[in-house]
């Protein structure tokens, strides 16, 4: 065998063994995600209301995604940060739960006077949702900002708001306001982050299934607004 036959076959092994090993890496990865959906499913099925695995489903996301973008390498950069809240003037629906669990929140640490206010401004803005004809084309300031341009329910935020993350600040901008020469309709997202907050979107809308209440995702502005106004919570 030549020297050149010699190195053929050492990097033809390396590569092999690298390709071995990229898709046992693959395969985990996969698995990750189901094993994450098997763990939410069976601590959604002992949460006594949907508003109480809506907590519990918020409350797992926060340590795992949080833990998956510290354990893989060359993380998909973000530009999120404090009071930039351009994606808080798109269109956001919410699976079973999720809008009972804030009203009750709303309802428990707002004052009268703040309650009303943000009754006030959540009719505006389901005012303002109604003029569009395509949920994608939505850009109405989210009721629960505050003035300075914080999200007053941070902690309890829909899991929407929670999955979205962008690379680029500018993007969003232009996005939703129009206001610079950048035009996008689209925002790339961090996919392992986005992906298990549709996982956990779909174990809500699958609980509420499983217990015979409907599982539709309803429009967020207009679900707070009836439930605050009427006082309606599903079981």
């Amino acid at each position: 065998m030549t020297k050149l036959d010699d190195a053929i076959d050492r990097i033809s092994h390396n590569i092999a063994q690298t390709g071995a090993l990229t898709a046992e890496a693959s395969r985990r990865y996969e698995q990750m995600f189901a094993n994450f959906r098997t763990e939410l499913d069976r601590t959604l099925d002992a949460a006594d209301t949907l508003a109480d695995a809506a907590r519990a489903t918020m409350a797992m996301l926060e340590q795992v995604s949080t833990l998956l973008r510290q354990s893989f390498p060359n993380p998909t950069p973000r530009a999120c940060r404090d009071q930039c809240s351009a994606c808080c003037h798109l269109f956001v629906s919410v699976p079973p739960g999720v809008t009972d669990l804030i009203a009750a929140h709303i309802q428990a640490s707002f004052s009268e006077p703040q309650q009303l206010a943000l009754l006030d401004r959540l009719k505006t803005a389901a005012h303002e949702i109604e003029q569009f004809t395509k949920t994608s084309e939505v850009r109405a300031r989210c009721p629960l900002l505050d003035e300075n341009d914080r999200c007053s329910i941070y902690e309890l935020r829909p899991l929407t708001c929670r999955a979205f993350t962008s690379a680029d600040a500018g993007l969003c901008h232009a996005m939703v306001f129009g206001d610079s020469a950048q035009q996008t309709t689209r925002i790339d997202q961090d996919s392992g982050h986005y992906r298990l907050h549709i996982e956990a979107t779909e174990a809500l809308q699958k609980l509420a299934t499983r217990r015979g209440l409907d599982d539709r995702q309803e429009g967020f502005v207009h679900a707070l607004l009836d439930r605050l106004e009427n006082g309606a919570t599903a079981a």
